[in-house]
């Protein structure tokens, strides 16, 4: 038997054994309790998770980059999270970046034997120019791909801080990072298929560091999102929502002020001290874009 039948991840789930003989919604019932297991073992992780947030938004204060690694499902839940900060937060482009084994071919379909090559996830960290400044988290449900391993490795030398997201407690990858986090999601209603429980623990994982980063770097004010870019009709109507719930103005002034101001922050700083827009902005600027701060 292979290392890997003995994962499990690749276990077989009791409830899920006659999967094909259930009724379509008795079939879903038992995806959906599944689907509770995951959220459960990101729970227990949460101490873990918050350490990483914290170790990677003090790289970013210092010019870091935080940088996503894995292949197949891991890979895609990477570039999924990285390429909705800038839209969501309007972070620099390359603030938060992923990296997927097989290049952006592989967001779209399988590129065989692209994970099983070490070599290939440090090459493609160095293209990037990754540095010691920088973060790594590598992700891989089963913990011992190899692409992502490769890159740990190269991060590591780097001097880089590295961080192990799998699913498999104890794994290469966890054993490879400092900071491990490992949502133990175990045997899946389709045993192997770990884009199901393992991808739904690891979707929710990313979602809080990136999200969990981005407000500790001043990104969110209260929980509002208070760097949109007001580049189409409907962020424009969520920035003047934005203006209106801090400075309590009415969403034809909100906007109007917006136009002046040229950003959500910017409008705030003017209302509430008196500003000019090149002084909110040179205010906003000394404290590095963190509004709650420019505000005091």
């Amino acid at each position: 038997m292979s290392d890997l039948a003995n994962l499990p991840t690749e276990a077989r789930l009791p409830a899920s054994e006659h999967l094909d003989e259930l009724s379509t919604a008795g079939l879903l019932e038992v995806i959906h309790a599944a689907d509770h297991a995951a959220v459960a073992a990101v729970d227990r992780e949460l101490p873990k998770i918050a350490a990483a947030v914290d170790a990677i938004a003090a790289r970013i204060d210092q010019g870091g980059h935080l940088f996503y690694q894995g292949a197949g499902t891991s890979g895609r839940l990477g570039v999924l999270d990285a390429s909705e900060c800038p839209p969501t937060y309007n972070t620099p482009p390359t603030l938060v970046q992923a990296i997927i084994a097989g290049g952006d071919a592989a967001l779209r379909r399988s590129i065989e034997r692209a994970e099983d090559d070490p070599a290939l996830g440090a090459q493609d960290l160095r293209e990037r120019g990754f540095s010691g400044n920088d973060v790594l988290v590598g992700i891989a449900a089963s913990g011992r791909t190899p692409y992502v391993l490769g890159g740990l490795d190269y991060a590591r030398r780097q001097g880089a801080l590295t961080i192990g997201l799998s699913c498999v407690p104890g794994s290469p990858v966890a054993l490879a990072a400092e900071i491990a986090i490992t949502p133990a999601t175990g045997a899946e209603a389709v045993t192997g298929s770990t884009r199901m429980k393992a991808g739904t623990a690891t979707k929710l994982v990313l979602n809080m560091i990136s999200t969990g980063v981005l407000v500790r770097l001043g990104y969110v004010y209260g929980n509002l999102m208070v760097n949109v870019q007001p580049t189409n009709s409907k962020l424009a109507d969520r920035a003047a929502r934005i203006v209106s719930a801090i400075t309590g103005l009415d969403n034809a002034a909100a906007a109007e002020l917006i136009e002046k101001s040229g950003s959500v922050k910017a409008a705030v700083v003017m209302h509430r001290l008196g500003m000019t827009r090149a002084q909110a902005e040179a205010r906003l600027a000394a404290v590095h874009g963190r509004l709650k701060d420019a505000l005091k």
